[in-house]
């Protein structure tokens, strides 16, 4: 049985900014990265740097949109940081995020799935560590949200 991190938020705004916030590399560097190469096409890159000092390490370097459809959901290959590197980023498929963006009442649901998780303490370690990860993240997505 796959192990799946999945975490919601519900933010102040449309589903077409909603969606930018994970498209858009000036947002996406507000929130949840430091730099950003993002390519919002099928096939198109989805590259997240925390330290672009260092771009190999720490990043989702080579990570493509696999699919999506525009203010709906979005889904795109991950990889792991430094200290996972090792088992995460070589796995055949890497780990896989799906974003749904759903409109309710002038406000956006947004529900994120987290998959591909193997069973190992390592892999289970790490999904542990990127279940907070997500979890700190949108709760800078939600400030980022309620400031701009």
């Amino acid at each position: 049985m796959d192990k799946i991190i999945y975490h919601s938020i519900i933010l102040e705004c449309l589903p077409h900014d909603a969606f930018e916030f994970f498209t858009v590399n000036k947002h996406l560097e507000q929130w949840l990265t430091k730099e950003a190469d993002v390519e919002p096409i099928v096939g198109g890159k989805y590259e997240l740097f925390w330290v672009p000092e260092d771009k190999e390490n720490d990043s989702t370097i080579g990570c493509k949109i696999l699919v999506f459809q525009h203010d709906k959901f979005l889904n795109f290959e991950w990889k792991g940081p430094k200290m996972y590197k090792h088992f995460m980023n070589n796995a055949k498929p890497l780990t896989n995020v799906t974003v749904f963006f759903i409109p309710i009442d002038g406000v956006t649901e947004i529900h994120l799935l987290h998959t591909g998780w193997r069973d190992s303490p390592e892999w289970e370690e790490a999904r542990k560590w990127f279940d907070e990860q997500w979890r700190l993240s949108f709760a800078k997505l939600l400030e980022y949200v309620q400031t701009a």
